[in-house]
């Protein structure tokens, strides 16, 4: 009979347990001990449930407090020398390289933090150099494995591959990370060595990079690495992901593991070539259930593929797996009470797809029992429903964009004669200040929108209450000498939840909620539909906000590209297409903002990058819809309203053209943690328009001073033309507290002063 297996289960809890057990931790409310308890308790679920869903091959491993990769940095001893005085804590050492740590007379910032591929999970970056050493470190991976067994299930511990873990870090200077091979992989030899004392049989060694395109060096060291791994005596399942092998296939099949896993919903069609390739007794492990959507699977379409690979190799060396980690997923779909029935029965959560994988291969067998014939019936239902419902189609908006035109994708004039209309209306300083949007979402914020939803406050209560906290955000604002504020956003919930709740074509679960980075989780609704803008979204909040100041208030919108990438998304039309429904929704808004009297606009991107397919054979088509579809969205302004966007923790040096081809006014993008970097990109480019280069890091609790941030701004200066500048948060603050947002933004703004000063005694002026 084919096996079954799972790569990773979701480790945030099923009404997010982790992410309350941390910040709880964080505040002082909860001890240590407690919070390894809730931790404890969370894998033993997922254990639980993937045992009675008949999982042959459980992973553990999968589970980390913040990110799997710095799960990886601390068991490989790999510490950046600035948190050498945190070493005999790991846990404290590990929230810190995260976090960054400012108390008991230790200031030290977080790593870098950036995109897992092609997803909105965030990992934290390694980092490198000719003088890295690695040793054996503080390794869960084993203990989990212990815990595992104690609770009688013999689990497949989840370990990133060498070559992977080394292409994921930055290494400081030209050399390349592959240098350090022969230094880490003792360390995997040692980690193997007590894995298999405890008695592991399997281990799951994720190299996704095989799934990209791969460098002389990267190619040579998956041999040398694999080499020396296969000798250690475990069952080695090579594991790739987010999409095909292509030319890599053979590379992969010839490294001697005793399995490999190949994402068959990503690139379904290299089923054939993965056939021809696999070797005598391999075993493959074939991804038919989507790991990163939520749509049921066709299990047709999945058993054909099955039936395929298992006629070739036989029942016993298949397993039927997920395509990638289930990590992306939300947990289950039992948790969703409100959820209209039609759109329920097309749906599969976390919990759902274990149960997918279970039938399918019971689908496999000679005969098979009466439970599975049921399912595939039901699942037969449901994906005819789908296909012939009425409420995914919308002959208006197919319309609308097959009329898009050239035109409709460019602004009236160029940058150079916009930057002179919107000076001589902004009438802004040099290095001008403001931030990316949110403002903190307090407890008593929170529990009013609560309160609104459950009908305890009227519309006009929540109004008036919500009237009250932005007057107060925009009086701060101008008390702290910003200039151009922002209302807020005491309105929203998330940045793309809050617009989906507008638009036709979109739906929401109650508790689909999905991991984004440590105890950071979001809710992304799910586009079943063609979308369309009933009615304004935001005009309201920004034209009151507006009428408080003098001073230019900045309208903020989530762009299309970033709905697009942050939602679960229709698979029955191209995602191209669906952006571009969504652009015009947005569209619209922008127009409307104009004509309320706002007049800078910030249409948020920071998904651009993240949607960037991972062979450089893809990516020029993909960047043509996406930046068409931001163009799309804010090009029906006049010259003198001036259009913002925002992107972060991403490296932009193979997009940087298509940056620039967004024609964006200003663009604000995440600098602070890489003490300026990431600048470089637009530097080396000549990046045309304005650049506000974040000058704090909003995603550590660390308060920064006044001189790191004149020190950043000075860096930017070297590089940049003053009248380029401005000068801003890394991102929106809505997940910080007052008392870390009013010290930073006052340091923010009197650095800002103070090279302001500078510049203007030397007689710089600013844009004309």
């Amino acid at each position: 009979m084919a096996g079954t297996t799972n790569l990773g289960f979701p480790r945030i809890g099923d009404h997010r347990e982790l992410k309350k057990s941390l910040e709880a931790y964080w505040k002082g409310d909860a001890s240590r001990e407690q919070l390894l308890t809730t931790a404890k308790e969370i894998r033993a679920t997922n254990w639980k449930r993937q045992h009675k869903a008949r999982i042959s091959h459980i992973p553990c491993g999968d589970f980390a407090f913040y990110d799997q990769v710095l799960n990886h940095t601390l068991m490989f001893n790999a510490i950046p020398e600035r948190y050498s005085a945190l070493k005999d804590d790991p846990l404290n050492l590990y929230f810190a390289m995260a976090r960054g740590h400012q108390k008991d007379g230790i200031d030290v910032v977080a790593c870098e933090m950036t995109k897992w591929f092609d997803t909105n999970y965030h990992y934290i970056v390694p980092e490198f150099s000719d003088a890295t050493e690695f040793s054996f470190g503080f390794a869960p991976v084993i203990e989990h494995f212990k815990e595992a067994k104690a609770l009688g299930y013999t689990t497949r511990p989840v370990v990133i591959g060498p070559v992977s873990y080394l292409s994921l870090g930055k290494m400081k200077g030209d050399k390349d990370a592959m240098t350090l091979l022969p230094k880490l992989l003792p360390v995997y030899e040692k980690l193997f060595a007590e894995l298999k004392a405890a008695g592991a049989e399997w281990v799951q060694l994720d190299e996704p990079f095989l799934a990209l395109d791969l460098t002389a060096s990267q190619k040579a060291a998956y041999e040398t690495a694999l080499k020396k791994l296969n000798a250690c005596g475990l069952k080695l399942m090579l594991t790739t992901y987010f999409d095909g092998l292509r030319d890599n296939t053979d590379l992969a099949f010839g490294l001697g593991t005793a399995g490999v896993h190949v994402d068959l919903v990503r690139a379904p069609d290299q089923l054939d070539a993965c056939l021809k390739a696999v070797k005598k007794d391999q075993i493959l492990s074939l991804g038919v259930v989507d790991g990163r959507n939520i749509w049921k699977t066709d299990a047709a379409a999945a058993l054909a593929k099955l039936t395929t690979a298992q006629k070739a190799l036989g029942a016993d060396r298949i397993l039927v797996a997920p395509s990638c980690s289930l990590l992306h997923s939300p947990i289950d779909l039992g948790n969703e009470t409100k959820l209209d029935a039609e759109l329920k029965q097309w749906l599969a959560f976390a919990q759902q797809k274990l149960e997918e994988i279970a039938v399918l291969a019971g689908a496999l067998k000679e005969t098979q029992s009466p439970e599975v014939q049921a399912a595939l019936k039901e699942n037969a239902a449901a994906i005819a429903a789908r296909k012939t419902s009425k409420r995914i189609h919308s002959d208006a908006v197919k319309s609308r964009v097959t009329s898009i035109s050239d035109a409709m994708l460019n602004r009236k004039n160029s940058f150079k004669k916009r930057e002179t209309a919107q000076q001589a209306l902004l009438k802004l300083p040099l290095l001008p200040t403001t931030t990316i949007g949110s403002f903190p979402q307090t407890t008593e914020v929170r529990e009013a929108r609560a309160k609104f939803k459950a009908g305890n406050l009227t519309v006009e209560q929540y109004e008036t209450y919500l009237e009250r906290e932005t007057k107060a955000c925009v009086q701060y604002q101008i008390d702290a000498d910003i200039d151009v504020p922002v209302h807020g956003e005491f309105e929203r919930n998330d940045m793309v939840e809050y617009f989906g709740e507008q638009l036709s074509g979109f739906t929401f679960t109650s508790n689909g909620w999905v991991q984004s980075y440590g105890s950071r989780c979001v809710k992304p609704p799910v586009i079943f539909g063609d979308v369309a803008r009933p009615q304004p979204m935001t005009v309201r909040w920004s034209k009151f906000a507006q009428s408080l100041t003098d001073r230019p208030m900045k309208g903020m919108l989530t762009g299309p590209v970033t709905i697009l990438q942050w939602s679960f998304v229709r698979d029955d039309q191209p995602r191209s297409t669906t952006c571009k429904q969504i652009a015009l929704a947005i569209r619209d808004e922008v127009v409307d903002l104009e004509k309320a009297g706002i007049r800078v606009i910030q249409i948020d991107e920071p998904a651009v990058r993240e949607g960037l397919p991972l062979r450089s054979a893809d990516k020029a088509a993909y960047l043509k819809w996406a930046v068409d579809s931001f163009r799309l969205s804010a090009a029906g302004v006049e010259d003198a309203t001036q259009i913002h966007t925002h992107m972060c923790y991403a490296e932009f040096n193979d997009i940087i053209q298509s940056i620039a081809d967004m024609d964006a006014d200003v663009i604000s993008i995440e600098t602070s943690r890489s003490a300026m970097e990431l600048l470089g990109a637009f530097v080396n480019f000549k990046y045309p328009n304005q650049i506000g280069p974040g000058v704090y890091d909003i995603h550590s609790p660390r308060v920064p001073q006044q001189k790191e941030m004149v020190t950043l701004l000075r860096k930017a200066l070297e590089v940049l033309e003053p009248s380029q500048i401005w000068v801003n948060p890394d991102c929106g603050l809505k997940t910080r507290g007052w008392k870390e947002v009013d010290p930073a933004l006052k340091a923010m703004v009197a650095a800002a002063k103070e090279l302001r000063g500078e510049l203007v005694s030397r007689g710089v002026k600013a844009s004309a």
